[in-house]
């Protein structure tokens, strides 16, 4: 982030716009919203400005700016179209430690106005760090459409209540509960709808109940995905946002745990070749206690659950100690890489079935059924098998696979640092070996690898292509 999210309470204080035009009349509007006390200083102030100033009681200037005008003072808006001026206002704001805003001058900022969704109490502000305001006010309008006027209503109900559910629901686990299981409720749906009285009604019957309310744990294992964020499920994200504790596995990118909620806590549980931060043994008890302590806990994982994921071992865990779960199904790697790198997994002409195959090395060989794998007229991906590349070639060419029959390996497939790599089962050793290729990577095998070049649609720097991948026998 460019910019920290903050909201700023300005009622009652002193605060300086300089400009007396139609964007600065702008940015005071929302200042006097806000209940700010406004100081408007410029040769020349436009009228609607001039009376906004009058009916709020602040103070006009008709001068050009002094610097002593940021004496006592909040924070400082430039919104002239004198550049000089508005660097001077910039300068003095920043020596004296006040935030300070200069219209369409990110560089000269320490705060910018975002665009604003307001529904009293309820406020939204979206930003794009001053990089693109008409992306902002787009967003802005979208959001307009989809959240009702009526929000400000709940808004103001809850907070006529917070106080007098603290008191009756003195744990904060449990009274966060209680909000969150009111709100998952018809309680929502009646405010929305106007019928505040009956909310109200419900509200006290809840509250009656609430040292009924169940507080206990739960574990929701979770399909992060294969990379990309967009390519999380509904389900997945709402979630991610009532956990209080997060287990999450390497493979889970800093793009998708910033849609977990901010305020819970976090552990990594990842695991790589030869490098277990936690035994998947005690990663299975610490789910347990977690949950026993009354904490819904997201267990994390890249790609599927159920997918070389051990998510089965974690479940028999907790349902031999009662303790409920959900299983969220994710993209696994092998449909996600695959889609992005332009590779049908089936296709009518070239492959009729698909096999997922675990590739990690066993001591120093793979312990597979070759003959099986090795057949036509199917695909067989490998998970975790960059180690045993060279090992998966020969294996498959000794047990009568084609020489020609086309590789691909995609590192990092769905994310912007994806790279996929083709070749042949001669080539491939070789060219991983010319083209260094990191973790976490899939190996897709089939004549269905030879259509990439020809579908593929999600375009990198990071691309790249033998020349030995073609489709063959049409």
């Amino acid at each position: 982030m460019q910019f920290l999210p903050i909201f700023l309470n300005v009622r009652a204080q002193h605060c300086l716009v300089v400009g007396g035009g139609e964007v600065a009349y702008r940015k005071a509007v929302l200042l006097d919203r806000a209940g700010a006390r406004l100081r408007v200083v410029a040769p020349a102030i436009e009228p609607q400005l001039e009376a906004l100033v009058i009916a709020g009681a602040g103070e006009l200037c008709l001068r050009e700016f002094q610097d002593n005008d940021l004496d006592g003072v909040f924070l400082a808006v430039a919104a002239t179209d004198d550049e000089a001026v508005n660097a001077a206002v910039s300068v003095g704001a920043k020596a004296r430690g006040l935030p300070v805003n200069v219209v369409d001058k990110p560089s000269l900022c320490s705060f910018i106005v975002p665009a604003i969704v307001d529904r009293s109490p309820v406020v939204i502000a979206i930003s794009s760090g001053g990089a693109s305001p008409i992306l902002t006010r787009k967003l802005k309008q979208k959001l307009e459409t989809i959240i009702p006027a009526a929000y400000g209503r709940l808004g103001l109900l809850l907070a006529s209540y917070r106080g007098r559910v603290k008191s009756v629901v003195g744990d904060f686990k449990r009274r966060t509960r209680f909000w969150e299981s009111l709100l998952s409720g018809p309680f929502q749906e009646m405010v929305l709808a106007g019928r505040e009285d009956e909310a109200r009604r419900h509200l006290e019957q809840q509250l009656s109940q609430a040292d009924q309310l169940d507080v206990r744990g739960e574990v929701f294992l979770v399909g992060a995905g294969p990379g990309d964020p967009d390519l999380l499920t509904l389900k997945a994200l709402r979630l991610m946002q009532e956990a209080d504790v997060v287990l999450y596995d390497r493979l889970v990118s800093p793009e998708i745990l910033q849609r977990v909620r901010p305020d819970a806590e976090k552990i990594h549980v990842g695991k790589e070749r030869s490098n277990h931060t936690l035994p998947q043994e005690q990663i299975n008890e610490l789910l347990v206690r977690l949950a026993r302590e009354g904490n819904r806990v997201l267990r994390l994982k890249g790609g599927d659950p159920f997918i070389f994921g051990r998510g089965g071992e974690e479940i028999d865990r907790l349902a031999q100690e009662r303790i409920p779960f959900q299983v969220i199904p994710g993209i696994t790697a092998a449909s996600g890489c695959a889609c992005y790198a332009g590779i049908p997994l089936t296709h009518r002409d070239w492959s009729q079935s698909v096999r997922f195959v675990a590739g990690h090395l066993k001591g120093d060989s793979l312990d597979l059924d070759w003959p099986e794998l090795a057949r036509e007229n199917q695909t067989v991906v490998f998970y975790m098998g960059l180690v045993g590349l060279e090992q998966i070639c020969q294996q498959l060419l000794a047990h009568g696979m084609a020489e020609d029959m086309p590789v691909a390996l995609v590192q990092q497939g769905t994310t912007a640092n994806q790279k996929v790599l083709t070749g042949n089962l001669v080539t491939m050793p070789e060219l991983v070996r010319s083209h260094p290729v990191q973790a976490p990577t899939i190996i897709i095998v089939g004549r269905v690898v030879g259509l990439q070049s020809r579908y593929a649609w999600f375009r990198t720097e990071a691309l790249v292509a033998g020349s030995d991948a073609q489709v063959s026998g049409r």
